[in-house]
C-alpha cells in the first residue's frame, strides 16, 4: 500500500462509466418493469453503492477513505444498450477512481444477473450480452477552501 500520510486532504471526485449490451426485448422489459427479479435500476444502484463503500475489501491495495457521495445514473443507448455512470465524491488524501470503477462494475454485473434469464439462448449461453467500455471519464482534485 502506498504511504499517503504526508498528503493533504483534498476534495476529490471521479466519474466512471460502462455499457451493457442486451437483447432489444430485454431492454423493453426493463423499461416496462417486467423483469421477474424486480426493479433493475433500484437493485443495481444499491449494488453500486455497496461496491463503492467496500472497494478496499475488493481491491487489496486501495485505502479505506470516507465516501461523501455516490450517484448512479442510467441512460438507454440505442435499442440495445444501457450506459451506467457512477460519480463518487470524498474529502481525503487519495482519489476515488477505483471506487467509481468498482461501483460501475457492480451495477453492470447486477443488471446482467437480473436479466440473465432473458438473455440466454437455447443452449444456456449469452451470445449477445456484453459489458464494455468501463473507464474513468472525469476526475477532480482541488484544495478544500
Amino acid at each position: 500500500m502506498v504511504d499517503i500520510t504526508s498528503k493533504e486532504v483534498t476534495y476529490r471526485e471521479a466519474i466512471a462509466e460502462g455499457i451493457i449490451k442486451l437483447k432489444r426485448e430485454t431492454i423493453r422489459m426493463i423499461k416496462e418493469g417486467k423483469i421477474e427479479k424486480g426493479d433493475v435500476f433500484s437493485v443495481a444502484t444499491i449494488a453500486a453503492i455497496l461496491a463503492v463503500k467496500n472497494t478496499p475489501n475488493i481491491i487489496p491495495l486501495t485505502h479505506n477513505i470516507p465516501i461523501t457521495s455516490v450517484k448512479v445514473n442510467y441512460e438507454f443507448i440505442g435499442e440495445d444498450s444501457i450506459l451506467v455512470r457512477v460519480t463518487v465524491k470524498t474529502t481525503a488524501k487519495t482519489g476515488v477512481e477505483m471506487e467509481a470503477l468498482t461501483g460501475v462494475s457492480a451495477a453492470l454485473l447486477t443488471i446482467w444477473d437480473m436479466v440473465k434469464k432473458y438473455e440466454k439462448d437455447e443452449r444456456g449461453q449469452y451470445p449477445t450480452t456484453v459489458i464494455t467500455n468501463i473507464r474513468v471519464v472525469h476526475k477532480i482534485k482541488k484544495p478544500i477552501t
